[in-house]
């Protein structure tokens, strides 16, 4: 059973930062793509950030000078640096990765961590 276990969260005054981590866990082959999303009362899940088991990432319009995604391959693990953190930021921030369970099957399956709340409030 594939877990992806985020922390990290909580609440920060306007201008400030938080590091969100996630580590995947479980019994797997490789995990490719992991990325951050998030989801803002009334509003839909949307990518935050993405990065490839090589390194490449990608960053939604809005953060993109501000955050930092990074991996670490070795500790199946993705983070999220947040910096100059704004009241737009509040959400629930998850971590998600596509994972391949089992050698003898190409399948992959897209995972997501149960949710870490992210509050920007002076």
């Amino acid at each position: 059973q594939v877990q992806l276990v985020e922390s990290g969260g909580g609440l920060v005054q306007p201008g400030g930062s938080l590091r969100l981590s996630c580590t995947a866990s479980g019994s797997f082959f490789a995990i490719y793509d992991m990325g951050w999303y998030r989801q803002a009362p009334g509003k839909e899940r949307d990518l935050v950030a993405s990065i490839t088991p090589g390194g490449i990432t990608n960053y939604a319009d809005s953060v993109k000078g501000r955050f930092t995604i990074s991996r670490d391959n070795a500790k199946n693990m993705v983070s999220l640096q947040m910096n100059s953190l704004t009241p737009e930021d509040t959400a629930v921030y998850y971590c998600n990765a596509e994972i391949r369970q089992g050698s003898l099957s190409s399948r992959r399956t897209v995972y997501w961590g149960q949710g870490t709340q992210v509050t920007v409030s002076s």
